[in-house]
């Protein structure tokens, strides 16, 4: 492609130098020479350096008390509808209010008949595993 665009401007030259009027179409000729092999650039749709970028907007926040203590707030998927009212806590299942919403447990503080010692066995294996061959090339 080289070779192609090298032989157009040196018969260029020949006639730039027979006729002042192929001064004008030179440029045209020589920019089209150069830029004939390479790909043009793709527009950009809003995206890029000059652009500004949208900031993505979260759901609003609710701030009243007593919609947050009688509401399930964020429960309802449907863009109609509103959120469920809450039930009073004796209409709850029993192991609803049992669960542990803090750290996981360690290893340690459960008892190893049950099913959840041995998947945090293995959980923390695999992180040992990992962090032993965290630098390691195949």
């Amino acid at each position: 492609m080289s070779g192609c665009s090298l032989m157009r401007i040196t018969t260029l030259r020949k006639c730039l130098t027979t006729n002042p009027t192929t001064l004008l179409c030179r440029a045209n000729v020589l920019n089209r020479a150069q830029t004939c092999g390479y790909a043009k650039k793709v527009a950009v749709k809003g995206k890029g350096k000059g652009m500004m970028k949208e900031e993505l907007k979260g759901p609003e926040v609710c701030k009243d008390p007593v919609r947050l203590t009688s509401y399930a707030m964020g429960v309802n998927i449907f863009k109609q509808g509103e959120d469920p009212l809450l039930k009073p806590p004796d209409q709850y299942p029993e192991w609803l209010f049992q669960l542990n919403l803090g750290a996981p447990q360690k290893l340690h503080e459960l008892d190893w008949d049950t099913w959840k010692y041995w998947q945090r066995l293995r959980k923390e294996n695999i992180w040992r595993f990992n962090r032993l061959h965290k630098g390691k090339k195949f």
